[in-house]
């Protein structure tokens, strides 16, 4: 059964307490960057310090589909179903192409080599947004180096004309981001800090008024990473000890506890009511309530 931090009955509209969490798989080195295809219906994730991604589905069962994957770490898909990965150690953003070719879409942004590209989301018009901390250049999840921008950004990336603008450079270490239903907000969040931002999208792309919006708390391990916002508009954020809960106010309604750092997850089956979590050495999953 999971394990529930209940800081408001709310929280069990979304997770049934009798709902086994399944460690579905195990052995890895630091898994990220979970992404489900829903045409397709597999799971695809990163293992940062495996330097691999990999597929899995019920069907097929896992595969490694790109071994020395250049230390992948966030994933996501565009409008086309085409693969977006975030790569600590060649500091980019890729696409991966139908015909399986791989092709750099960001790298540097005036001349000088991005930190190490770390989360990313697609907005419906095809607009990617990703966050570039430093973790990529630190011990542990990246290979050390210096950075060339002395700065940690958050930037918009136009696909098609390799356009790059950033957007805010004043986190310390930005992490998840997600939109809003209508994609009016943006939120991010900063791992050093331990809280989550919002912004106002304005119609040109950019970003406006960004506001403190939450701060993680609670014991365990773990710190702000994956965040992601379900189909009620509740907004999910790995943190210390699992991963918490927040309605559209900001109230922290609990946290789904995981034995494991929780570093990402994503919504897969047919229906999206399964939560695929990547956590440390392990993916686990978990069967959610229909929304309401």
């Amino acid at each position: 059964m999971p394990n529930l931090d209940i800081r408001d009955e709310r929280l069990l509209h979304l997770v049934d307490p009798q709902s086994p969490l399944e460690r579905l798989l195990t052995g890895f080195k630091f898994t990220e960057g979970p992404v489900w295809h829903s045409l397709e219906r597999h799971l695809r994730f990163s293992d940062i310090l495996g330097n691999s991604i990999y597929q899995w589905s019920a069907a097929e069962g896992l595969r490694d589909i790109r071994p020395n994957s250049h230390m992948a770490n966030g994933n996501a898909y565009d409008r086309q179903w085409r693969l977006l990965t975030c790569h600590h150690a060649t500091s980019c953003v890729t696409r991966t192409e139908a015909d399986g070719r791989v092709v750099v879409l960001a790298s540097h942004y005036r001349g000088r080599q991005l930190n190490s590209p770390n989360d990313i989301v697609v907005k419906r018009d095809g607009t990617i947004y990703f966050t570039d901390p430093m973790s990529g250049r630190e011990p542990f999840v990246g290979i050390p180096r210096p950075s060339e921008l002395g700065f940690c950004g958050v930037y918009r990336l136009e696909a098609e004309s390799g356009e790059l603008t950033l957007l805010v450079d004043d986190f310390v270490k930005p992490n998840g981001l997600c939109f809003s239903p209508d994609e009016r907000l943006l939120f991010v969040n900063d791992t050093a800090r331990a809280h989550i931002r919002v912004f106002e999208v304005r119609d040109d792309g950019s970003l406006a008024n960004g506001r403190l919006w939450a701060e993680l708390s609670g014991d365990g391990v773990g710190v702000a990473d994956g965040m992601k916002i379900d189909q009620g508009g509740f907004l999910l954020c790995c943190g210390p000890g699992g991963i918490h809960v927040f309605d559209q106010n900001a109230v922290c309604l609990g946290r789904i506890l995981i034995p494991e750092q929780t570093t990402n997850f994503t919504w897969g089956d047919d229906d999206l009511r399964t939560l695929y979590i990547t956590a440390a050495t392990s993916v686990y999953r978990l069967r959610l309530k229909p929304v309401q």
